[in-house]
């Protein structure tokens, strides 16, 4: 973690104590609902000079990302109340954490964001962050709740740590805008719910559920759960048969393109059989078997669980979805293409925009690999945001 000598001043607080509207020189910014919370004055809030972890936004984007320009403000790190204790960033042990940053000169608006896969709260700082504050906006994001490879421990019920995710996204989202109104002396325009795959599954969780905390969302490849169909559960253990059979032929018909073949064995090495496992062990512990010989169809107790967390296309607010047709881990088929049909039926396609972006990845980071083979996504989310 880093910590920089530009910071002028560093106030700490929590939501039970008094503390004076100036100290040290820094403005008090208080988090409502907030257990813990450390507000910092500094020159630069993006992840050039600012208080960040590039741990936890490795990979999502590209090298040629333009860097961004320093951007002046306020920083608030903290956790919301929880008993679970995946996230180790700034030495705290201690899930729910959350980045608010308040940029001196504000546009009016706020975007709030929740953690790709399993990552913790600085994920976004790269692909989203930098872009939005250079911009004038203040900017906020969750861990969800639980972070890390085992991330299914936290909760009793199977879905539990998933249905968290949602409840801190909508947490973070009421605490900030309380926050940022506070701060500006004025409430904040527009609130934009933006995200990454998991974050982008939240995006759209968000405006489902919660569209009156929102005016707009944007989704890059958000993670599709449905209870009968498709989720990762559905299509990745034939992805992974067929991997494991030399069979492209299987891959194929669980919804993946051909022409993605060439990160296949990346897939398949990295994310295929992990993402599989954690998240059986999520909604389906009781499963003893191997990943490639998972069949969700008959097993009706995870269906039970995924209800619990499942889309239905019902948005209360517009939304613009991007995906990729090359990705590898959620393929377009099974996941965006479906939802896009979601939105449909469900009347509410007047409110949505979707991007289908040829030769598109699920991570900007293998367009280094692959500079002719791969589009980087990553732009088109800042522009969509």
């Amino acid at each position: 973690m880093r910590r920089l000598a530009a910071s002028l001043a560093i106030v700490l607080v929590t939501s039970t104590l008094a503390v004076p509207a100036e100290a040290g020189g820094c403005p008090q910014v208080r988090v409502p609902g907030a257990e813990y919370a450390e507000v910092t004055c500094l020159d630069d809030l993006t992840t050039v000079g600012g208080r960040t972890n590039p741990a936890d936004y490795a990979g999502l984007t590209h090298s040629a990302l333009p860097q961004p320009k320093p951007v002046s403000g306020i920083q608030v790190d903290g956790y919301f109340p929880d008993s679970s204790r995946t996230n180790a960033n700034n030495g705290w042990n201690h899930d729910s954490q959350f980045v608010l940053r308040l940029p001196q000169q504000w546009n009016g608006g706020l975007v709030v964001a929740g953690s790709p896969g399993v990552r913790a709260q600085y994920a976004n700082d790269r692909a989203i962050s930098d872009d939005v504050l250079a911009k004038g906006y203040a900017y906020a994001a969750t861990d969800k709740g639980n972070t890390g490879a085992e991330f299914f421990r936290d909760g009793t019920k199977p879905g539990d740590a998933i249905v968290e995710w949602n409840r801190r996204m909508t947490e973070l989202t009421r605490a900030a805008r309380k926050a940022v109104t506070r701060h500006y002396h004025r409430a904040p325009r527009e609130v934009v719910a933006a995200g990454i795959s998991n974050g982008g599954y939240l995006v759209r969780w968000q405006l489902e559920n919660h569209p009156e905390l929102y005016t707009r969302g944007v989704d890059l490849e958000g993670t599709l759960w449905t209870a009968d169909g498709p989720n990762l559960l559905s299509f990745l253990p034939p992805a992974i048969r067929g991997y494991e059979q030399q069979d492209p032929s299987l891959i194929e018909k669980a919804g993946f393109d051909p022409r993605s073949s060439f990160l296949w064995n990346y897939h398949y090495t990295v994310y295929w059989k992990l993402t599989q496992r954690i998240y059986t062990a999520e909604l389906d512990p009781t499963y003893t078997g191997t990943e490639g010989a998972y069949d969700y169809s008959a097993r009706p107790q995870a269906q039970q669980a995924v209800r619990r967390i499942e889309l239905t296309g019902r948005i209360g607010k517009p939304l613009t979805t991007i995906h990729g047709t090359f990705d590898s881990l959620l393929p377009i088929t099974q996941d965006s293409d479906a939802y896009a049909t979601m939105v449909r039926r469900a009347g509410r396609e007047r409110l949505f925009r979707y991007q289908r972006v040829e030769a598109g990845n699920h991570v900007d980071g293998l367009v280094d690999a692959y500079p002719d083979r791969l589009v980087p996504l990553v732009p088109l989310l800042r522009k969509a945001i």
